[in-house]
Order: structure tokens, then sequence, then C-alpha cells
């Protein structure tokens, strides 16, 4: 059963302490970052530094991914082509993607670089990405929808707002996207780093809205956002004595199957399963 991070978190890759320390930390995906994270003129060295820590490994469990440059600046190609031949390395995350273009741009290069089997994380941070969401999730190579909340709101010229009211379209538009594609779809960064409580609600505002986890820029956010998108012990539970009831009530034969006097269907088993996949993950890592 493939698996949805819980937290993804952007680690500088210009920033060598910051990645090995990454090796200890409890995310379910460290997102190397190569585009926003690191200047132009140590974008050369950065690169260097990713392909080394990657060979390095010892990331255990977590998915890695690192964030490249686009095909139109001068480091997109560049990066595209070190990280293909990287070990270890199944992910590239492409940013501000707007069309189905760029994403055949990319996948034609990463098939010349012998790598037909990488997938693509796509950001979607701008009004182009948003109209056209629907077909850039429906791409073959794309695993997921990554949310640029912060390029996002200020291309649509938003007043700040802890409620996001301005982002709800964008938010819930991906989100269907996303599950019409049948791929991953995380929410974007909190940018005030030392307010928990305000991170934590906007966790739950993302997970309500269907958000599989959250992208985030420093380890200190990672315990909420695991918290709130990870399953309870007492979901855990119960998903255990769900899918218990089910196998004994399909060995009887019995037409229906009734928890904690709740009907169970055939979609509540599937989530049950989800659920178990998910702590079983987590105990991995």
């Amino acid at each position: 059963m493939k698996m949805t991070p819980r937290s993804a978190l952007y680690m500088p890759a210009s920033n060598q302490r910051a990645m090995d320390k990454a090796r200890g930390l409890p995310a379910d995906a460290i997102i190397f970052d190569l585009e926003d994270a690191v200047a132009p003129d140590a974008k050369d060295s950065a690169r260097a530094q990713v392909v080394a820590q990657l060979a390095a490994g010892g990331y255990g469990a977590r998915q890695l991914v690192v964030r490249c440059n686009d095909l139109s600046t001068p480091w997109g190609r560049d990066d595209l082509q070190a990280v293909a031949a990287a070990p270890g390395l199944h992910t590239v995350c492409l940013p501000k993607v707007e069309s189905t273009g760029q994403l055949q741009a990319v996948t034609d290069l990463l098939d010349a670089c012998g790598r037909s089997d990488m997938a693509i994380w796509a950001m979607i941070e701008t009004p182009a990405g948003i109209a056209n969401v629907e077909q850039i999730a429906a791409c073959e190579r794309v695993a997921a929808l990554l949310m640029g909340t912060t390029d996002l709101c200020a291309e649509l010229r938003l007043p700040p707002d802890e409620a996001r009211r301005g982002l709800s379209y964008a938010l819930q538009r991906c989100v269907l996207a996303a599950r019409l594609a049948g791929v991953m779809v995380l929410d974007g960064v909190y940018l005030d780093i030392g307010n928990e409580t305000g991170l934590e609600s906007v966790c739950e505002q993302g997970r309500a809205l269907g958000f599989d986890g959250k992208t985030l820029i420093h380890p200190g956010q990672i315990e909420i956002a695991n918290a709130v998108f990870g399953p309870s012990p007492a979901a855990v539970e119960r998903a255990r004595r769900l899918l218990q009831l089910w196998q004994e009530t399909s060995e009887a034969g019995a037409a229906v199957a009734v928890l904690d006097g709740k009907l169970i269907e055939l979609m509540h088993v599937d989530e049950a399963r989800r659920v178990l996949a998910t702590a079983e993950h987590i105990a991995r890592l």
C-alpha cells in the first residue's frame, strides 16, 4: 500500500549540517531544496552536496525528495541530470507547475537519463497552476500535489489571514483534483515558526479539508503535523477491531457487520487497512 507522509520537511541543500541532522528527525519525508532555499551563487555546490548526501544514505524509511529548479532557469537541467544519477532517489519535486507541458519536458529529460521510474511531486503555487490542476494531477508521473500557499497568497494579493479564507477555493480544488487522479496532496507551509497553537490550528484545518499531510520549514513543526495527520492510538485500535469483525462476519456468511452501533461497509475496511499500514510504516521510521 502506498504510504502518504504526515510531514514533509524542506531542508536547504546548501546546509550540510541540517541535512545531516535530518537523519534523526521524525519527519516522514525530507525534501532537499535546491530552489528557494539556495542563493544563486550557491546552486552548484548545493547540488553536489545533495548528491553526496544521497550517496551516503542513512535516512531509514523516510521518503527522500529533491526540489529542483525549473527548467526555465540556468540550473534546472543540471539539477535534474544530477539527481537522476543519484543513488536511492526516486522522486523529484518541481516548483510552480502550471501546465502539462512543463511536466512533459521534465519527463522527457528524466527518460533520456534512464529514469523512467522517477516520480514527480508537482507544486501548485500560482493561479495558472490552480486553473490547470486537474490536468496536472492526471499526468502519469505525478505522484503528489504540494500546495505552495506562500507564493499563491502573494499572486492572489491576499491579506494576512490565519483562517486562510481567500485560499479556500484553491485548497479544496487541489484536494479534489488529487482524489480524482488518485495521488497524494500535501498542504502548504506555515511561516510562524514559534506559534505552535497556530500551527496546530492550520494542520487541523488542512486535515478537515482532506489533505494527507503538511509541508514544513522547521524541525520544531514535525511533532504537531505528525500528531494531527497521523492515526491516533484509538484509531489504530479501532481499525484492528473493525478488520477482525469484518473477517469474522465474512467467515460466518453474515449479511452485515456492525461495530459500536454503526454499519461497516467496504470503504470502512479499506480505510482501516490504510490506518494500520500507516501505523506500521511509522513504527519503522
